[in-house]
């Protein structure tokens, strides 16, 4: 009997062993972060939409913006410096800007190489507790980065090296973008931890690329003619093409930088949806005030000056404060490229400064406003009105200084290692030709 009751109490042991064990299995395995798979599908999603925005999106929409002769070389030069920058950023770019460590301007290189990241890791989204696939988090950020420094050559084309594009591409990257990057959105980033409010990019992205396309382009110099001779877009249909590829993947661009398919997310999108509708409307109105007529190519860049100009405040405004900072972006923008570029005589060939670098600036600056409450916008009160706008004017004059030093460095680092122009006989016959010995057309 004393036998037997042992027994029993032995095996009911037993089973409770194997209950805790399994119990404090499950537990262990609760406590290690789980990426949600609906966040994640999101957040891919997300990333090949921005990778269309490049390309074929803004390779067409430059692509067609340049005279015929150099329509294959924008097209080269953005796609190949979005390819350059995907490698750079897995070697280095994303430690630097997201890495562990480090401190409120730089990130630390424990990651170089994406040394520590596995299909296990993750990354942290803006609810607690909730992370997605650190994979996923790299290819979203490296799709930004790609993007920028494309942008900034909108300024230079048709005249500059393409071995200068490449060489320029990697030191900018280094020590322009990828330190704004983590200043802004890390989250030891010094600007972040001043409460700079910058949803998906208004600095990181625009004022970055829009200032450092004019310092290139002032630097580079003029093409030959300019600005006697007329040098107008080849092909307005392509512009088009490429200005609705923009729209569409921009929605990967603003509503994916929630990281979480939720409430944000749908914020973003219904502003990505309206300040860029207001943004067309208002240019094309603004050109009939000034006595034109509403154009086609006016369209395009008022759809893009109310992307950019949207792009901080997508998660950042209500619907109507998007409506009205659409507006307000496109108008300063037409009379940034119409009068003011102009007056100062610089070339900036495709507007990327007048646009990008202007509406970056006036979405930036108005996101401080548009979220406040009694506009509309997803803030509590708790930060008022003039501090905001305060951090944002710093964040915004500090940008323009750090994008402008670093990219006259990179691009006489560029002019020492390739020289930066054509030869006057390739740039008078085209780039397609000289530099790529194609035809875009025959």
């Amino acid at each position: 009997m004393i036998r037997k009751l042992l027994c029993a109490a032995g095996a009911i042991g037993a089973s409770l062993c194997v209950a805790t064990a399994a119990w404090a299995q499950d537990a262990a395995a609760a406590a290690v972060p789980v990426a949600n798979p609906g966040n994640n599908a999101w957040m891919m999603t997300s990333t090949l939409l921005v990778l269309m925005m490049i390309v074929p999106g803004l390779a067409l929409f430059y692509g067609g913006l340049a005279r015929s002769k150099n329509m294959l070389s924008v097209m080269t030069q953005v796609g190949a410096v979005a390819a350059l920058t995907m490698l750079v950023w897995v070697m280095w770019g994303y430690t630097e800007a997201f890495g562990d460590g480090g401190n409120g301007f730089i990130s630390g290189f424990g990651k170089a190489f994406l040394k520590g990241v596995t299909p296990e890791s993750t990354a942290a989204t803006f609810t607690k507790g909730v992370v997605i696939s650190e994979y996923v988090f790299v290819c979203f950020q490296m799709t930004f980065a790609a993007i920028t420094v494309a942008l900034v050559l909108g300024s230079v084309v048709e005249r500059i090296k393409f071995s200068a594009v490449m060489v320029f591409a990697v030191v900018w990257l280094t020590i322009v973008y990828f330190p704004i990057a983590h200043m802004v959105w890390a989250g030891n980033g010094y600007f972040f931890g001043l409460g700079a409010l910058d949803f998906a990019g208004g600095t990181v992205v625009h004022i970055n690329s829009g200032v450092s396309a004019l310092v290139a382009c002032l630097i580079l110099g003029k093409r030959i003619g300019y600005p006697k001779e007329p040098m107008m877009p080849h092909s307005l249909t392509l512009t088009s093409v490429g200005t609705g590829l923009l729209w569409v993947g921009w929605f990967g661009f603003n509503a994916g930088s929630a990281l979480e398919a939720n409430g944000s997310a749908g914020l973003a999108m219904v502003n990505t949806f309206v300040a860029t509708a207001s943004a067309g409307i208002f240019w094309m109105l603004t050109e009939r005030v000034m006595g034109h007529k509403s154009s086609a190519l006016g369209f395009c860049s008022g759809i893009v000056a109310g992307l950019v100009a949207v792009t901080p405040a997508a998660g950042n405004s209500g619907p109507m404060g998007a409506i009205v900072l659409g507006a307000v972006a496109s108008v300063i923008c037409y009379f940034a490229v119409s009068k003011l570029k102009p007056a100062l005589g610089y070339d900036d060939a495709l507007d990327t400064f007048g646009i990008h670098g202007i509406g970056g600036m006036v979405g930036a600056i108005g996101t401080g406003i548009v979220y406040q409450p009694m506009f509309g916008g997803p803030g509590d009160g708790s930060v008022s009105m003039g501090h905001q706008l305060g951090v944002q004017l710093f964040t915004v004059g500090a940008t323009i200084a750090i994008a402008a030093v670093g990219t006259a460095v990179a691009i006489y680092v560029a002019k020492a290692v390739t020289g930066l122009r054509v030869s006057p006989d390739v740039e008078v016959e085209g780039l397609d030709i000289g530099e790529h010995g194609e035809r875009a057309y025959n």
